[in-house]
């Protein structure tokens, strides 16, 4: 660069460095002044030398992220440092992470650290890594809430000036940023950043439908614009009277949410009736708001028709971002709908700046903070090690943009919960505890099950007992992350207990067969019946899935030593991949796929993008023409349609034979006396593995006939209960049908 262009560029980053200042939401004391300065001039020289894909100086990039952070989300000066210093430890070898500290403290350094392990994350890879990186970064959020927004500060910034960039990058960085980014902008209650990150994300991923809707926008303004200023004027003459400060905005939809609109309705640009809302933001102290909200309200209702089931009131019950208005949609002129968002300058403040304006205004007030409360919740889901990260992330996805609905606990408590939440999901939130000992759920008094879906407004009363327990069709009840989460656990613990009781069933049935239990044993049995691990083994005697009957084909096959020899020395001259092994194991034990909640199996073909086999974790998605396509959950293609497409997309699984559940029904036939119904009830509920569903006895004349519908593992189980009803006195026959 020649000197002249060098010295063009310093006056703009000089120009840039006191923007940012000027801009800050806070006001900055010297202390905040001099500690951005000494940031300022560490970014500076750590950058020196680093330019941008679009060929300008990379200092810019910090700039810019810093003056996001101070003016759109209007955090502190130790966060607008952080912001300037975020790629520093991770781009320059001249600076770790404890010089930061030594220069700048504590909790910049911690800030910084968080961000630099996040960058340190994001190179390519598939998506079962990404969502790993994902789940390492949402962790950070228990470290300090600030690293995740200045990452998000971070990552608009670079939507923003992603032109110069490959175009299969633009779409990756695209895809990602409408799968997790929007999501969690939204969740911290940065709703003005999280519809421009929709914008950007839609306009890269999907840059046709984006310029078209756009197009149409800037076609439509003028008119759209006239419309507002005669629809307020209405409006206007009423407050004036009221002698009311306020100011009116009207505010075209965003593209995405247009978008949206289109796919979910099926109708065209055209037909999207609410494409903008008029804001009504007033003057008012605390005490007087919710009073001149509701003000607003009959004034606003006076000149125009509302529409009954589109009013919104999130002030007397705040979103869990801590986001407050009172939302009507009305009937204005030309009969066209128009939403009306009302918020005093405080709520308005929270809406457009989230977490940094809702501490700002809650330093007095003893309300327990939402967002720490979903943070805590957060890392409840996080704590399970195990979980595989694909699943924790679409999941923690659902929680993330869900829609909210309050219901009432039976002393009138107001919780909230996630839009699609069930009596099972209430019951968790409560409590664990309250959830693990669940027996069912009355709602407004009506007993319901389990998988019943609240509805605002419900008040709902969770009955428990001792000796209720998870069961794997829980999962399919629970629809929140910290609901799903315990329910794994415990399902787990109960697999390790019956497993406990299994060891001590095979060392007494091995004995019998001359067969001492040990490592050597364990670890024979578990190739022998295609098995993972010694608690697989273990679990299936427990269950009685591994029987008598294949335990002594074990030992038989055991005791021909030579045969076992041969076998060896063969095995020992094939090359066989290890790969293949694991193959055919898996499909041994997984061979049906199902879908959806229903565990439905339908027709479906394997896709050619990355060739799922059985056991392999796996989304069903519905295509246009050729059916149901199934995926791997690490699909390549995964993080798009997931992104863009997830009307489509459909639970899938593959079956584990052992595990599945399944209806039995059995007839009963005898003469009848008083205690035979006692009977056969005890001896059903005394077996431990058999879930009765529904039972039903006639007597005629003496004679006794009954019919028991119960849910079972596998057949020996059935068998041995089959047994043991024979054994009933005054019982003359018992069939399975």
């Amino acid at each position: 660069m020649t000197e002249e262009a060098l010295e063009k560029e310093n006056i703009a980053i000089a120009k840039a460095y006191k923007e940012l200042l000027k801009v800050s939401y806070r006001t900055l004391s010297a202390d905040d002044k001099k500690l951005i300065r000494s940031a300022f001039d560490v970014a500076i020289d750590a950058h020196k030398d680093q330019r941008r894909k679009s060929g300008e100086a990379y200092i810019f990039h910090p700039l810019a992220v810093a003056k996001i952070v101070a003016q759109e989300i209007g955090l502190d000066a130790t966060s607008i440092a952080a912001a300037l210093l975020h790629d520093v430890v991770e781009d320059s070898e001249d600076y770790s992470i404890s010089d930061i500290e030594g220069m700048f403290g504590e909790t910049v350094a911690k800030i910084v650290n968080g961000l630099t392990k996040i960058s340190s994350l994001k190179k390519d890879m598939d998506v079962s890594m990404q969502a790993e990186n994902f789940r390492k970064m949402l962790l950070t959020l228990n470290d300090d809430v600030r690293v995740i927004i200045i990452k998000i500060a971070d990552r608009l910034h670079n939507m923003q000036t992603m032109d110069s960039m490959r175009d299969d990058k633009q779409v990756k960085i695209a895809s990602e940023t409408l799968y997790i980014y929007a999501p969690l902008a939204h969740r911290i209650g940065l709703y003005n950043i999280k519809t421009e990150l929709e914008d950007l994300g839609l306009k890269y991923t999907e840059p046709e439908v984006y310029n078209d809707i756009l197009n149409k926008i800037k076609e439509s303004k003028e008119e759209q614009d006239k419309y507002i200023a005669a629809f307020s004027e209405v409006i206007k003459n009423s407050l004036d009277k009221e002698l009311m400060d306020y100011t009116i905005k009207g505010r075209p939809k965003s593209i995405f949410s247009i978008r949206r609109k289109m796919q979910v309705q099926g109708v065209s640009f055209d037909e999207v009736y609410d494409k903008f809302a008029v804001r009504i933001i007033y003057k008012s102290d605390e005490a007087n708001e919710k009073f001149l909200a509701w003000k607003i309200y009959s004034i606003v209702t006076d000149h125009f028709r509302p529409n009954p089931i589109r009013l919104r009131d999130w002030i007397s019950s705040p979103k869990s971002t801590g986001y407050e208005a009172l939302h009507i949609t009305v009937m204005g002129p030309k009969g066209r709908w128009v939403e009306v968002q009302i918020r005093s300058e405080r709520m308005n403040e929270i809406a457009e700046k989230g977490y940094a304006a809702h501490y700002k205004y809650k330093q007095n007030s003893e309300k327990e903070d939402s967002l720490e409360t979903w943070i805590n919740r957060l890392q409840e889901a996080l704590e399970n090690p195990d979980t595989n990260a694909v699943d924790f992330v679409e999941q923690f996805k659902l929680n993330l943009y869900s829609k909210e609905i309050f219901v009432f606990t039976p002393t009138g408590e107001l919780k909230s919960l996630p839009k699609g939440a069930t009596s099972l999901d209430f019951a968790f939130s409560i409590h664990t505890e309250v959830g693990m000992k669940t027996r069912g759920a009355k709602v407004n008094g009506k007993l319901v099950p389990l998988s019943h879906e609240l509805q605002s407004g419900d008040q709902v009363d969770i009955l428990t007992s001792e000796s209720a327990k998870p069961n794997a069709n829980w999962l399919d009840y629970a629809t929140t992350a910290r609901a799903r989460s315990k329910i794994k656990s415990a399902l787990k613990e109960d697999k390790k207990r019956i497993g406990e009781e299994g060891k001590e069933i095979l060392r007494r049935k091995l004995k019998q067969l001359k067969v001492t239990l040990n490592e050597a044993s364990v670890n024979e049995l578990v190739n022998y019946f295609k098995l993972k691990t010694s608690l697989d083994l273990f679990y299936r005697v427990g269950l009685g899935t591994i029987d008598n009957t294949m335990l002594k084909e074990y030992a038989s096959s055991r005791s021909n030593a030579l045969m076992s020899f041969i076998k060896n020395k063969i095995t020992r001259k094939q090359t066989v991949k290890k790969e293949d092994l694991e193959k055919d194991e898996v499909t041994a034990k997984y061979d049906s796929l199902v879908f959806g909640k229903e565990e439905e199996k339908l027709d479906y073909k394997l896709s050619n993008c990355c060739n799922p086999i059985p056991g392999d974790d796996v989304f069903g998605f519905l295509t246009v023409n050729e059916g149901i396509k199934v995926h791997k959950k690490n699909c390549p293609n995964a993080v798009s349609l997931q992104s863009n497409y997830a009307y489509r997309i459909m639970q899938a699984k593959w079956i584990d034979s052992s595990q599945q559940e399944f209806l039995v029904k059995i007839t009963l036939t005898g003469i009848d006396h008083i205690g035979l119904v006692n009977d056969i009830t005890s001896i059903v509920s005394e077996n431990m593995h058999v879930d009765m569903k529904s039972i039903s006895f006639e007597s005629n004349d003496g004679l006794f006939s009954g019919k028991i519908n119960v849910v079972v593992k596998n057949n020996t189980i059935i068998k041995k209960l089959l047994e043991k009803l024979k054994k009933i006195n005054g019982i003359d026959k018992v069939t399975r049908v």
